[in-house]
């Protein structure tokens, strides 16, 4: 059993891409993203390292397990969209694992961001588990210090679920859905909102 919760720093960025990988390997906008199997794994390994380094980690919203088993990628309010500089710092590793399918991620990106909320929330960007990891209970325990902030500050919290299978999960920690985006020529993510929970139930 993966160890206790942490917050996550620049050291964890590769080993937790790993794991990252792993977990989304069979995920729909991934395979859409990177549809060669042979080498889907390396490339979404790269595009999380490059995703943990630029975006998420600077805010000190990620958290993992001691053994870097998963990772819940959170952004702040008002820093859930990439600035130019984190574009231009991210882009060799992006172009590494996107390869030709770079326009097509960045259609993905536009849509998706197109139907962001643009009310303050915490932005639940990734929630990931490695396979062999998986039902133990991680995925709640990665969740849990955010979702608590936001209980404690008043604060909603956001998601894209590209599983559908997945929505159960998230309506047990009370985030409900909220729309459908259908990707262009790709699957459907669907959007999930949180309200804080109301200090008498808390």
């Amino acid at each position: 059993m993966p160890g206790p919760v942490r917050v996550a720093n620049q050291a964890d960025a590769r080993p937790l891409a790993a794991s990252l990988a792993r977990a989304f390997f069979d995920d729909p906008v991934m395979s859409f993203l990177m549809p060669v199997e042979a080498s889907r794994r390396r490339r979404v390994a790269e595009y999380f390292e490059a995703a943990l380094t630029n975006q998420h980690l600077p805010h000190g919203g990620c958290y993992t397990d001691t053994d870097r088993a998963g990772g819940a990628l959170w952004d702040p309010p008002n820093h859930w969209k990439l600035r130019f500089g984190q574009v231009l710092r991210g882009a060799p590793k992006m172009i590494g694992a996107f390869g030709l399918h770079v326009p097509r991620a960045l259609r993905v990106v536009s849509a998706v961001e197109r139907q962001h909320p643009r009310i303050p929330h915490w932005y639940l960007a990734v929630l990931g588990t490695d396979p062999i990891h998986q039902g133990k209970g991680i995925g709640s325990a990665l969740l849990a210090p955010i979702l608590e902030r936001c209980d404690r500050e008043g604060i909603g919290a956001y998601l894209e679920s590209s599983k559908k299978s997945n929505i159960a999960f998230y309506r047990r920690h009370r985030f409900e859905v909220t729309g459908e985006i259908v990707l262009p020529g790709g699957p459907p993510v669907w959007t999930m909102w949180r309200d804080p929970r109301p200090p008498e139930e808390a």
